[in-house]
Parts: C-alpha cells; structure tokens; sequence
C-alpha cells in the first residue's frame, strides 16, 4: 500500500506542472505586429486587419495579457453644453487658399499633414505660411530636419518670408524639437518633415514605422496640451501614398495633399480629411521664381484666348471638390501608316478616353481605326471626372471632321455607353461659372435645373444626334460665309 502510495504522488506531480504552465501561457502569448501600419493581432493573419496589406505580419514575441484597472482620470466629465469651444477657434494663416481648404484657417491643438511629392513645393508653401502666420506677434518655429538653417534662410530670401517672430531650428531628433517647444513656445510649429525627425528611445532609422510613430504621437501629444497649432511634412510613396504608418492618417486632424506636374506651374492643394472643416475643397497656387503666389481665380489659366474658333477644342466646366473650374479639352486626330492606331493623353482619364472613342465609333459612325488620337488640357490642370466625356467627345468629332465649334459654347454631361447623354452633379454652379467668364451657350443634360441668366441652353439627349446638329449647322455657316 505504501509503495502504492508514492507512485500515485509521482504520477500526480507532472500533471501539477502541467497545470501550472498552462496558466502560465495563458497570461503570456505571442503577439504579432504589421510593419506597414503598427496594428497588432494576438494571432497571425496573411492580411493586415488594417491597412489590407499581404505579407506585412510578423511575430514580436510572447507579450503578457495584463487586466486594465481604472485608474485617476486627469478632467472630470462635464455635459457637452458647458464645454466652451473658444479654444478651438481657427485663425487665419495669411494665405486665403489654405484657409479656404482648412475651413477658415489653423486651430490651436489641431495637427495637419501635409503630403506630397519632391520638388512640387511643399517646403516653399508652408515657409510661406509660417512668416505670414506670424506676421502680427504670433511665435512660429519652423524646424527642418532635411536642410540646414542657412539654405532655408537663403529660400526665404527668394520669396520674401522674412518676419522677426518667425524661429528656424535645424533639427533631427526630437528631443531637441521638444526643448526648442519649452524655449520659443510657439503658436504655430511646422516641422519638415516627419521622416527625418527620430527618437533616441526607439532602435531604429529614421522613417522607420516604429520611428514615425514614435515622433507623430509625441508631437500629438505636445500640441493637444499646449494648444500648438501644428504642420507636418510628410514624404509620399512611389504609388502616391504616405510614406510611414497607416495609422499616422488617423491620429492626425488634418490630411492634405500638395499636386502639381512639375513641368507646370498649376499647384494644387487637397483636403482628404478634416475634422473642422470640410474634405472636399480645393486651393489652387502658382510656383514661380519668386515663390508661391495664390489663385482665386484660375479658371483663365485653363483657357486659350484666340479670336477665330479651331477645329479639336471645346470648353467644359469641371468640379474639383466644390470649386468649378472651365478648362479647354484639345484634340488632334491624324491618319497612321501602323497597324495599330496610337491613343494618347495628357491631363485627361485614359480609361474615360478609350470609352469615348468607342462610343464615337460604334454609336456615332466616326471612322478612327485609322487614325491616331492625341488628346490634352491647356495649363496642366487634370480633368478625370465622367462630366468631361461631352467635351471630349465633341473635340475628337471636331478634329475628325476638321469643323470647328461655335464660339462661345461649353459642354457639360457624362456619355453613356449607349450614347446617352447622363446628369452631372453640380451643374447649377457649372453654369454660374461658365457665364462669369462670359460664355453664352451650354449643351447640358435634360433636368438643368436652375439656369443663370444670360446664358442659351441646348438640352441633348444623345450623341449621334448632337454631332448631326452640329454638323448641318456647320454646313449652313460655311455656306453662309462662301455667299
């Protein structure tokens, strides 16, 4: 019995182990992490739950499974109604376009991002911003982490951004930038870029993920409790993206891209989040030898100013965001001795292109097997959206059928696969638009709506029919003319 005893005991112990490292692994398990964006998983997954990206997760390590206790809160709850919102009350920048795209200017404690590609003048626009920022008596410290102070002095030299309130750091680590915070305290700090700053308690380079993140939540955090109104540069990717973490896009207030061809002079500047104001504007710049200079109106940037009508050139009026822009829509249609005819654009949708000529071919019996296509918009600007395919459409049939159109005519509406001319969005300011800078014809879709005065409008259903109308009074003014 004894000896029964003791072998039951030895039995038991392991599975007493057992138990044990059992709980053990339930406290600790292995996390895993994506290295595009930071978002973690406590089992391993082929796609990112986050940014949707293949291949990006990875093991960190056993992590311990900790039971978050409450803990003291640092500002009792209040109702909303007793919540005072004059700490949020935006203040102009100096330049109208961007408070224009911000919703009214720069809110204290709000962090912006600002995204582009090299060279479209990211640096140039916000130097510019930070002298006129701090143009009354407003501290704005702007620190460079790509350049050194000298050649940022000499660029603000070139454009006259010169201003006694305005600080330059250069810089690269960030508790540097924090300390040039506590010297200057700042009301607004424009940090270029977020790529080149790092932290030194983090292990790895600069533009890293871990770094980016590291550096965007501490400035975060610095401008929330000091009420900072902050810019940030950030470096884009070769498919357009921002460079670093997906989740630098969320913990930041404002998103904005900076576009622009840079064999142009057009700049363009895109809200694609704002949680104070709204997403969808559009500020427009010109980049010269002397900076960067505003563009209210920039419309007649778009437009070629002739006195007799060409034959491939129609006017049309496109939405970018909420602000209409009249741009010209070129075509040149010439016969090729390959095989296969060459289509090519320049500021305009290939995809949206292709189904015009298709519609212009099948719909409208227009022979272009042979011929090459070549298709573009005056001053740079690009026109993607389906409100186009009118314009477009007309400036081919214009060009194939070497007749020019009349003078004074915009075309507005989205082409179907049928022929059918489809609605567009907008069209009431469209119009407004178009008769500001003095055109007095427009070929719409049906339902108009709302027509400004002093403007003749042509409601078209169909395409085959409209090149018909145009061409019989093509043929009338000829004949007119000839008599």
């Amino acid at each position: 019995m004894h000896s029964c005893r003791v072998s039951t005991a030895v039995l038991w112990a392991p599975a007493r182990t057992v138990t044990r490292m059992a709980k053990t692994a339930s406290r600790e398990r292995s996390a895993f992490r994506c290295a595009e964006c930071g978002w973690q998983t406590m089992k391993w997954v082929g796609r990112c739950g986050e940014c949707q990206a293949w291949g990006t997760v990875s093991e960190l390590g056993a992590v311990r499974v900790r039971t978050v206790r409450p803990g003291p809160v640092t500002e009792l709850a209040r109702p909303i109604g007793e919540i005072s919102v004059e700490a949020a009350q935006a203040r102009s920048s100096g330049v109208a376009e961007l408070d224009r795209v911000l919703g009214g200017g720069l809110v204290p404690g709000a962090v912006s991002l600002l995204a582009g590609e090299p060279g479209v003048g990211k640096s140039t626009l916000l130097l510019e911003v930070a002298a006129k920022f701090a143009e009354p008596d407003a501290p704005t410290l702007y620190v460079t982490g790509e350049e050194s102070a000298a050649q940022v002095r000499l660029r603000a030299d070139r454009i006259g951004a010169l201003s006694p309130h305005l600080y330059l750091a250069a810089e690269t680590d960030l508790a540097a930038v924090l300390g040039h915070l506590d010297t200057v305290k700042p009301a607004l700090l424009v940090l270029d870029s977020v790529q080149a700053i790092t932290s030194a308690e983090v292990d790895s380079g600069a533009g890293g993920v871990t770094q980016v993140r590291e550096v965007a939540s501490a400035l975060i955090k610095v401008a929330k409790e000091r009420g900072i109104a902050t810019v940030i540069v950030g470096h884009v990717t070769k498919d357009g993206s921002i460079a670093g973490p997906r989740v630098l896009e969320h913990i930041v207030d404002v998103v904005l891209y900076f576009e622009g061809d840079r064999h142009a002079r057009l700049r363009m500047l895109r809200a694609v989040k704002n949680r104070f104001g709204p997403s969808d504007e559009v500020g427009c710049f010109d980049l010269g030898d002397s900076g960067i200079a505003e563009l209210p109106d920039p419309s007649g940037l778009f437009l070629t100013r002739r006195h007799d009508p060409v034959p491939g050139t129609c006017v049309t009026v496109a939405l970018e965001g909420r602000r209409p822009l009249v741009a010209e829509v070129q075509a040149l249609v010439a016969a090729t001795p390959l095989g296969t005819p060459r289509r090519a654009s320049s500021g305009l949708d290939s995809s949206r292109l292709s189904m015009v000529l298709a519609v212009l071919e099948r719909r409208c019996q227009l022979d272009l097997s042979k011929r090459d296509v070549y298709s573009a918009t005056v001053g740079g600007v690009r026109v993607s959206e389906p409100a186009a395919d009118l314009a477009v459409g007309l400036a081919i049939a214009s060009a194939t059928l070497d007749r020019p159109l009349p003078t004074g005519l915009v075309a507005i509406g989205e082409v179907g696969l049928a022929g059918e001319i489809r609605r567009v969005s907008g069209l009431t300011r469209r119009l407004t638009e178009a008769v500001r800078l003095g055109f007095d014809h427009a070929l719409v879709p049906p339902d108009p709506g709302t027509i400004p005065p002093g403007l003749r409008v042509t409601v078209v259903t169909d395409m085959r029919e409209l090149l018909v109308t145009l061409a019989q009074s093509a043929g009338s003014n000829a004949s007119r003319d000839r008599s």
